[in-house]
């Protein structure tokens, strides 16, 4: 009778990933190769089309996905570009294209806004995450899988070697 492994990753586990991701031109988007991205399983810390190309699997395991928009940051959506007066923004902030800022969303929660067009008065910002709309190709090396800590599965998210300070 064989047992299952206990460093398999599953919902309540705690990873550890080397990654890279690219976009379907394949450029790099964003990585992590020093060991040190770690994440709870299970608790909606990382987009869901790669949490669940981890299912199962194992310290040492490869894994080269490819997520949809829809399993990443969502489709891109067109009503979240909107003009606004170029008084929203500090006055002394110099404003161009590319630049993000943080905005309070109707319910009060933080977003963040990217500047596509300066004009005169007027800034046109983009609340869409820069990813959506867009495929994610992860090259992805998992490195090790424990069980989450009782308070890291009551926090949501993973605490460092030394526990975790709220701020």
């Amino acid at each position: 009778m064989e047992t299952e492994p206990q460093n398999v990753i599953e919902p309540q586990k705690v990873v550890t990933l080397n990654y890279t991701l690219k976009d379907s031109d394949g450029n790099v988007l964003d990585e992590s190769n020093d060991g040190n991205f770690t994440y709870l399983h299970g608790a909606n810390n990382i987009i869901p089309g790669l949490e669940s190309a981890l299912n199962g699997k194992q310290p040492g395991e490869t894994v080269d996905v490819s997520v949809a928009p829809e399993e990443g940051y969502g489709e891109r959506d067109p009503t979240k570009l909107q003009a606004v007066p170029r008084d929203m923004f500090p006055a002394d902030a110099e404003i161009a294209s590319g630049m993000q800022f943080h905005a309070q969303g109707p319910n009060g929660e933080v977003l963040v806004v990217t500047v596509v067009d300066v004009t005169g008065d007027e800034v046109t910002v983009d609340g869409n995450h820069p990813l959506a709309g867009v495929e994610l190709n992860f090259a992805v090396e998992v490195l090790d899988v424990r069980d989450a800590s009782r308070e890291e599965l009551e926090h949501g998210h993973v605490h460092g070697p030394g526990g975790h300070e709220h701020e």
